[in-house]
């Protein structure tokens, strides 16, 4: 049976924070023992925060003392990794904090467990094509590409590299609204004939898609999203992470076999 003392978990947490360096020490201390001057020159800080470090941490019992060197006991490395995967956590909130609403929360089987360590790319004021250019890039190291999604802010401006991809014998599968397809069709008909005209590409259209955009490619997956006010891409993210492989493979075949073809001559099998 496990006795709770009188003190408030949260009064540790806070110390463990108050300060930058301490779950830095702590970190490192259970990683392998060190003396004083191994911790400072692994956190820089300085002999007095170490000094001061290292004694709350033997009188919570965290560390223990070999001569001139410490380490981590059970309990301080109990509570090393506790904290860690509290940080990693925060990171990936602040992360996702201002792009999340855009993302599909609110879709069976998406959560952010599963996209904690993907790259999210965002357009900023300074960067508005970032996650246009990150797509570019895992669309030019995919040898299969396939689609699900309404968003064109995303496919127009990618549309020669796109092309050309599909020329050189990419794999490709995409799921448009008929709203979408007819645009391209009309707008671009000429520059998108020779890859119609492959047995690697095709196109299939959906009257009620999500809006946002599923990409998967050989190794990785996407998500995109944007803004339906504005049509700009919000945000990109992409990862190799199997749960969300998984979803995002059932999602293209949930679409994919409620889709009808396209015809060549228009938008419409």
């Amino acid at each position: 049976m496990l006795f709770r003392t009188t003190s408030d978990p949260l009064e540790d947490i806070e110390f463990l924070v108050r300060s930058k360096h301490r779950v830095a020490v702590l970190d490192a201390l259970t990683e392998s023992p060190a003396t004083r001057e191994d911790l400072r020159a692994e956190t820089a800080a300085s002999p007095s925060t170490i000094s001061r470090t290292v004694r709350a941490f033997e009188e919570r019992n965290w560390i223990s003392r070999n001569g001139d060197r410490y380490e981590a006991t059970q309990l301080g490395a109990f509570v090393a990794t506790g904290m860690r995967d509290l940080i990693d956590r925060l990171e990936t909130e602040r992360t996702l904090r201002d792009v999340w609403q855009w993302f599909p929360s609110d879709a069976g089987g998406f959560t952010v467990e599963m996209v904690a360590d993907a790259t999210v790319t965002v357009a900023e004021s300074d960067a508005p094509y970032a996650p246009v250019n990150r797509f570019l890039s895992l669309l030019r190291e995919t040898d299969q590409f396939r689609f699900v999604g309404a968003d064109i802010a995303l496919l127009e401006p990618c549309k020669d590299e796109l092309r050309q991809q599909i020329v050189s014998g990419m794999q490709t599968s995409i799921i448009d609204p008929p709203s979408v397809a007819e645009y391209i069709l009309s707008t671009y008909r000429d520059h998108c004939s020779p890859a119609l005209e492959r047995r690697n590409f095709t196109v299939k259209l959906h009257d009620d898609l999500p809006p946002y955009g599923v990409s998967l490619f050989d190794d990785r997956i996407a998500v995109s999203c944007y803004d339906p006010d504005s049509g700009m891409v919000r945000a990109i993210l992409d990862t190799d992470d199997p749960v969300a492989r998984d979803w995002a493979e059932s999602i293209f075949e949930s679409y994919h076999d409620e889709a009808r073809p396209l015809a060549l001559e228009g938008t419409e099998a």
